[in-house]
C-alpha cells in the first residue's frame, strides 16, 4: 500500500490505478509545481456508456498550501479523433479558499457502532465558491386557497467536488484512504484560518 503522504506514495497509487499512469502523473506535476505533497486519495471509476465501458479517475493532492483536484476522461473515437483520447485537467484551490469539507458516511447497525468501525462508504464534498447549484421552487404563503404569484425561493449550495468511495466497489482500505484524506484536509483548513 502506498503512503499517503509522499510524492511517491503518489506515483505509487497512480500507477495502482493502471489509468493512464503517465498522463494523470504528468498533469498533477505541472499542477503541484515542485511543492510538497502532504495527503491524497486516487479513485479510479470505470462505468458503462451504454455498451462501452468508460473509465475516469480522479486524484485529490494536498499540499501545504493547496489542494490540487485532477480528473482525467477517456473517449472514444468521434467526428474529430480517428482514435480514442483523453482530456485531463486540474485546479489548484488555495486552502485559504476551500469553505466547506464535508463527510458522510454510511453504517450498518449504528446502535452497535463503536469507534473504528469501518463504513460501507463515505461521501466527501469540498466547496470553494468555483461552482453553486441553486434549487429554485415557487413561493407559497401556507393559505391553500390563495393564487397570488409570491415569486420563487431557492436555495444555493456551494458544489464544487464530490467523490463517493463504497467497500462494496473499491474495498475497506480504500474507504479508509478517503477518511484519512479527508481529515488531513479539514485539518489544513482549519491551520489557515
Amino acid at each position: 500500500m502506498a503512503d499517503l503522504s509522499t510524492r511517491e506514495g503518489l506515483r505509487l497509487a497512480i500507477q495502482e490505478a493502471g489509468y493512464y499512469p503517465d498522463l494523470v502523473a504528468d498533469t498533477l506535476e505541472t499542477a503541484l509545481a515542485g511543492e510538497e505533497v502532504t495527503a491524497f486519495v486516487v479513485h479510479h471509476e470505470p462505468h458503462f456508456d451504454r455498451d462501452e465501458l468508460r473509465r475516469h479517475v480522479s486524484v485529490l493532492v494536498l499540499t501545504p498550501s493547496r489542494l490540487v483536484v485532477g480528473h482525467t476522461d477517456e473517449y472514444p473515437s468521434d467526428d474529430t479523433h480517428d482514435v480514442p483520447y483523453a482530456t485531463t485537467s486540474t485546479e489548484a484551490v488555495p486552502l485559504d479558499r476551500v469553505s466547506s469539507v464535508v463527510v458522510s458516511r454510511t453504517v450498518t447497525a449504528p446502535a452497535a457502532y463503536r469507534t473504528g468501525t469501518p463504513a460501507l462508504d463515505v461521501v466527501l464534498t469540498v466547496g470553494w465558491g468555483a461552482m453553486s447549484r441553486i434549487d429554485i421552487e415557487p413561493a407559497t404563503c401556507g393559505d391553500p386557497e390563495c393564487e397570488a404569484d409570491h415569486g420563487y425561493t431557492g436555495a444555493l449550495t456551494s458544489d464544487d467536488f464530490t467523490l463517493r468511495v463504497s467497500e462494496a466497489g473499491e474495498g475497506t482500505n480504500r474507504v479508509q484512504d478517503l477518511l484519512t484524506f479527508a481529515r488531513a484536509l479539514s485539518a489544513a483548513t482549519v491551520d489557515v484560518r
